[in-house]
């Protein structure tokens, strides 16, 4: 937790959510708003996160038209809760970088849908001819959260970061005013959950 709240991550941090805007959450507050909130509330929101106390607002639910029909909902957190993940995910990436396949191009730094192909250019210039293409329906919205935690638990010693993922991922859902709890599946919208915007290079080469 004191690398999440150190001052060079959380100014990186601060710089990238502001960088790509957004919609405010909840409460209302809007990343132009941000800097003179955070002037006067940081301090508080900083000694909650170093004792463990600190608790995420809900998320505000928005509905996106699927190209193929129905909707995919979105979850858009507050935007001091997008410093706090972002800040959590600037220190938490390197240590499960290295863990990932190497034929994993997707949500990857330094790595995109282009490089895929090429990797996929290369198996077929060496003979393959079978292409599989899968997609689990509704991935995102059904995981679990206890089998979740016990993964990221496995680098991640620090009790504080563990709860407060956990408290993330429970957050619930607002709608129309009213929250909905949430025991499984983590809401795209927010830092350290996969961009909807990005899904097209969610892709493994095999």
């Amino acid at each position: 937790m004191e690398q999440v709240v150190e001052r060079s991550n959380l100014w990186s941090a601060y710089q990238r959510v502001v960088q790509n805007k957004g919609a405010p959450g909840v409460d209302d507050l809007t990343v132009a708003e941000f800097k003179d909130w955070l002037k006067v509330h940081w301090p508080s929101v900083k000694e909650a996160l170093r004792e463990g106390r600190y608790l995420p607002q809900p998320v505000r639910r928005v509905d996106i038209p699927k190209p193929s029909g129905g909707v995919r909902t979105l979850g858009v957190p507050t935007v001091l809760d997008r410093l706090i993940q972002q800040a959590l995910h600037q220190v938490l990436q390197p240590l499960f970088e290295p863990e990932f396949s190497d034929a994993s191009f997707g949500f990857r730094p330094g790595r995109n849908a282009h490089q895929a192909v090429r990797r996929a250019q290369a198996y077929i210039r060496e003979g393959k001819r079978w292409v599989v293409d899968l997609d689990l329906e509704k991935f995102f919205d059904r995981v679990n959260h206890d089998v979740l935690m016990a993964r990221v638990a496995r680098q991640v010693s620090d009790v504080r970061v563990l709860k407060l993922i956990r408290r993330f991922l429970e957050a619930g859902i607002m709608s129309e005013g009213l929250v909905q709890p949430r025991t499984e599946g983590t809401p795209q919208g927010g830092p350290l959950t996969p961009r909807t915007q990005k899904r097209t290079s969610s892709l493994s080469v095999w």
